[in-house]
């Protein structure tokens, strides 16, 4: 018969529709019941390519037995963590609290009024794993809401005296000056390069793309070997790994090994917009042609199978498909001789690793590059690729989250913008406009503000900060890619809505005029993607650059100094601000050309193809800072501007660059 979630865009949402559960929605009204019928709310957090909340799903919301127990018991509510990040932010912090890593599928056990008691991630059916069984922990908690409120009161007001210190704490305070934090923490994170494979840590293993962002920016500024061998390591490993799609392109979430070999197998729009742009940025420092093939590739498979219709890119795809991990992707040395023959079929698994034994289960293995090949191999390979590709094609792909989000789009569009710059490829400025206009299209608000989500017709859920964020920095991206004025104007509009919708002595996470909530996050830490406080810091930077306004550069400095203290003591949580604040105190600089757009094509590509990570690029008549900038001779000309002083112009794409790099 189904539930109250049948009715919702959510994709995540509608994989529940059909639990015997009585699902409500994030909803007032679920919470009305809750408090009339005096029960407690269960509140299950996850999106729509997550493996464990798959496996959560099938073992225990679709049990009969188990969903009674919650609907007899409780008031059960299911939230989209990607349409609500707000929400995954706040209740991820129970476990956290409870000394529990966080992860999704989340559950949270709350009172009528919202306030959490109790939490954990993914909880089996029956005690396993070291874990307790969720029936056991349903009844559990039910007795103790009956008869043992009173403790549970003392619970709740635990956490609540957790989310007070997190809101009184001041992490700027009493912190030591380090000289030249950004580059120390870019020196500790080569450090910590794993030797061999790298990326940081151990299994599992994630991309980072923001530590090695910050890294390279680092390299690009002191010309540190060891800088460069561990962002080397790492570019190559991954590119190398099972975690890259060797036939289609695009990158995995993580992978489950140290050696980037097996992934956890569903792609994300975050990871790959950033991952674009990685790989491009390195490409334009280094000229290295691997890396090239790598966010080329990347995109290919972005623009082939994640691209809506009219132009912007859905949210990810699952891990799963015909009910098991990783069966789109993994082969069997039968299957790869099956496509390309015997002789050429042995040597294509030596070249993917693909064995008897396998590498993610008994004899199936995800494809990686196993060994070196010589150029002429390599060359051999890729018609390989090519048939093997079109081999898998035939497959059951896994399902897809349709979701557009707001600010996912935003990071692809920088990577886009990045690897237009990098090329001069069009196709990829081409499709970075067309997912900037469906955005300003489709997800705009009445009053200029952006809403979240937007699927089948329906844009839902207002923004949060690092929707705002990031497309006010993939629109400036775009602005210094074709000049079209209208995005660097629509950039500063954003900008403006940051400061008018969420900043209060600070940057918040959610609007001031939200819905309220327990706790009004700030979330100011890098996750898999950069917070929306660092991107918005990074947005006050270059604008302060193009428009000349000392207010921008007073508001980085204030959340600089905010959270200098906590970016000190943990700087693997604030790498994107760390590369802000790298930014900033090289004294950024501004190249303004004036003239004929068309004509100082060349002027441009000299910029474009370029890695210059500390510099705003603008045709004078389009920006403040442009007055008074003029042709030379009727020649377009470029002026290098620092700390508001103009070097004299020059009208050659080599002189501009000797006078970036002076």
């Amino acid at each position: 018969m189904g539930n109250r979630l049948a009715s919702e865009t959510s994709p995540y949402l509608r994989q529940h529709a059909e639990n015997p559960v009585d699902w409500y929605p994030w909803c007032e009204e679920a919470f009305l019941r809750a408090r009339d019928d005096d029960k407690p709310v269960l509140l299950s957090v996850g999106y729509a390519a997550c493996h464990w909340c798959h496996v959560m799903a099938h073992e225990s919301f679709e049990n009969p037995r188990i969903a009674g127990l919650m609907n007899e018991r409780f008031i059960s509510i299911k939230v989209d963590r990607q349409e609500r990040p707000d929400l995954d932010d706040i209740y991820q912090k129970v476990p956290q609290m409870m000394g529990q890593g966080g992860g999704w599928p989340l559950t949270v056990f709350l009172t009528p009024q919202g306030e959490p008691f109790f939490g954990g991630t993914y909880f089996p059916p029956d005690d396993r794993y070291g874990r307790p069984g969720f029936e056991r922990v349903l009844l559990s908690l039910s007795e103790a809401w009956r008869h043992r409120r009173q403790e549970l009161n003392k619970t709740v007001e635990q956490f609540q005296q957790g989310f007070r210190q997190l809101d009184e704490a001041d992490p700027g305070r009493a912190a030591a000056e380090v000289e030249d934090l950004p580059a120390q923490a870019a020196r500790a994170l080569a450090r910590n390069t794993d030797p061999t494979h790298g990326g940081l840590g151990g299994a599992p293993k994630f991309p980072n793309a923001s530590a090695y962002d910050l890294v390279l920016r680092i390299y690009q500024r002191t010309g540190e070997p060891t800088l460069l061998e561990a962002l080397e390591r790492t570019l190559d490993g991954m590119a190398a790994g099972g975690i890259h799609d060797q036939l289609g392109g695009g990158f995995a979430r993580y992978s489950v090994d140290e050696r980037w070999a097996v992934p956890h197998f569903e792609k994300m729009l975050y990871d790959n917009g950033q991952l674009v742009a990685l790989y491009a940025d390195a490409y334009r420092l280094s000229g290295k042609q691997a890396w090239c093939r790598v966010f080329e590739g990347t995109i290919a498979y972005i623009l082939r199978d994640m691209m809506h219709p009219d132009g912007s890119f859905y949210a990810g795809e699952d891990a799963d498909s015909e009910g098991e991990e990783g069966r789109f992707y993994v082969w069997t040395p039968a299957e790869v001789k099956a496509v390309l023959g015997e002789s050429e079929g042995a040597l294509a698994c030596r070249a993917y690793g693909v064995t008897d034994s396998g590498n993610f289960e008994p004899g199936r293995s995800v494809l990686h590059r196993a060994v070196t090949l010589t150029p002429l191999e390599e060359a051999r390979l890729e018609g390989w690729r090519e048939r093997l590709f079109a081999a898998r094609a035939q497959r059951v792909r896994p399902s897809r989250d349709d979701n557009i989000l707001a600010g996912w789009n935003g990071l692809m569009i920088q990577g886009l913008c990045a690897a237009y710059q990098a090329t001069g490829n069009g196709a990829h400025l081409a499709a970075a406009r067309r997912a900037a206009n469906f955005i300003q299209d489709r997800l705009t608000m009445p009053d200029g503000g952006l809403y979240r989500s937007w699927k089948d017709g329906t844009a839902r859920v207002p923004g949060f900060l690092e929707d705002y964020a990031f497309l006010a920095n993939a629109l400036i991206d775009l602005y210094e890619s074709c000049f079209d004025k209208g995005y660097l104007d629509r950039a500063v509009e954003l900008v403006a809505l940051i400061l008018d919708k969420f900043w209060d002595d600070g940057l918040y996470f959610t609007p001031h005029d939200g819905e309220p909530l327990v706790h009004r996050p700030r979330a100011p830490y890098d996750s898999a993607w950069p917070s929306g406080m660092s991107a918005s810091v990074f947005a006050f930077l270059r604008l302060h650059e193009l428009t000349g306004q000392d207010r921008y550069h007073d508001l980085a400095e204030h959340e600089f100094q905010h959270y200098r203290a906590a970016a000190t003591a943990a700087p693997a949580g604030f790498v994107h601000l760390l590369a802000a604040r790298d930014f900033a105190q090289r004294g950024p600089f501004g190249i303004i050309l004036a003239g004929d757009k068309a004509a100082a094509a060349a002027l441009v590509e000299s910029v474009h193809r370029t890695y210059l990570p500390a510099r705003v690029l603008a045709f004078a008549e389009d920006v403040p800072v442009g007055q008074g900038r003029h042709p030379v001779n009727g020649r377009p000309a470029a002026y290098v501007c620092r700390h508001r002083t103009c070097a004299a112009p020059v009208t050659s794409g080599q002189a501009l660059l000797e006078r970036c790099v002076a």
